[in-house]
């Protein structure tokens, strides 16, 4: 969420710098209500406008639905089974034996690729790829430490063992 009114530079200034680097979502929100700055909000790159003051449940229903459309999270089906191990794609959860874990987006970006590929090695370069689709991806070791973190939570449901590793290949369930 991007404000319009901010010290130094405007937010239409960095929605544009953004845009140089990165495709994330951006909503502009400000107290600047007319309809040209609605307009340039929309033209400089944002995806959406909300007014100040805003309703929440109607701000929070905007951003998932954005996320949604930008993330493919909407799927025909909303759920993928492996090893008896249910994510729930619209829910961003895992269930398992009447089990379940809450999943950050990237986790369960993760999860989705590796449920979509059951028993297939899925490499770290497409992983990458899918989590952080902007070529500005700093850090390799930020898909370990995302991995480290899932496999936590799985475990704290039971699911134990159930993200393989092969080195120089990749990873599956």
């Amino acid at each position: 969420m991007l404000d319009i009114n901010l010290p130094t530079l405007n937010g239409f200034h960095w929605c544009q710098e953004i845009r140089k680097t990165s495709n994330v979502p951006i909503i502009f929100i400000s107290s600047r209500i007319d309809n040209m700055d609605q307009i340039m909000a929309i033209q400089m790159g944002g995806d959406d406008f909300i007014e100040k003051p805003f309703n929440l449940s109607l701000t929070i229903a905007k951003i998932q639905a954005l996320l949604r459309r930008t993330y493919d999270l909407s799927v025909a089906n909303d759920s993928l089974t492996v090893k008896g191990c249910t994510l729930i794609l619209d829910e961003a959860k895992v269930v398992y034996q009447e089990q379940n874990i809450q999943l950050s987006l990237t986790e369960l970006q993760i999860l989705k690729l590796l449920f979509q590929n059951e028993d297939k090695y899925v490499s770290r370069t497409a992983l990458i790829e899918k989590c952080w689709e902007s070529e500005n991806f700093i850090d390799d070791n930020t898909l370990a430490v995302n991995m480290t973190r899932l496999r936590k939570k799985l475990n704290t449901i039971g699911v134990n063992d159930f993200i393989i590793t092969k080195k120089n290949v990749g990873y599956k369930v």
